[in-house]
């Protein structure tokens, strides 16, 4: 069972990710917001090692996120830009990992129009 300081870290974690995301484009937003509930919904009854890189993970988001953002703050609206390009080695680990599915989706949703956006968008191979 988890300990109450544990459920606080996590807790607050996931609630500062949220609130990063409020500084990103609305579509991305949407798509962090559902990502975010998905997976910390998913990893609720984790094993204890699981639990331990799941949150490494999720703090290096959470810590470039937070670069991402104060860097936009100091740039023109035209030249911000968010997230990072994976190299084939961490392409390869998802795929080790057997999440190519996962990656799919969210490469389909951040595919799909953002209600803000001026057309269409043209996708993007995965491979």
């Amino acid at each position: 069972m988890a300990t109450p300081a544990h459920l606080a870290q996590v807790r607050s974690l996931y609630k500062r990710i949220l609130v990063l995301h409020r500084f990103l484009p609305i579509d991305l937003k949407a798509l962090g917001d559902r990502y975010v509930r998905d997976e910390f919904r998913r990893h609720k009854k984790a094993a204890k090692e699981e639990v331990a890189s799941f949150l490494k993970e999720w703090q290096g988001y959470r810590d470039t996120l937070q670069r991402q953002v104060l860097d936009a703050a100091r740039r023109p609206p035209g030249q911000v830009s968010f997230g990072a390009a994976l190299t084939e080695e961490e392409l390869l680990h998802f795929q080790e990992q057997q999440q190519p599915g996962q990656l799919f989706q969210l490469n389909l949703e951040s595919l799909k129009p953002s209600r803000t956006s001026p057309g269409p968008v043209d996708p993007v191979p995965l491979s």
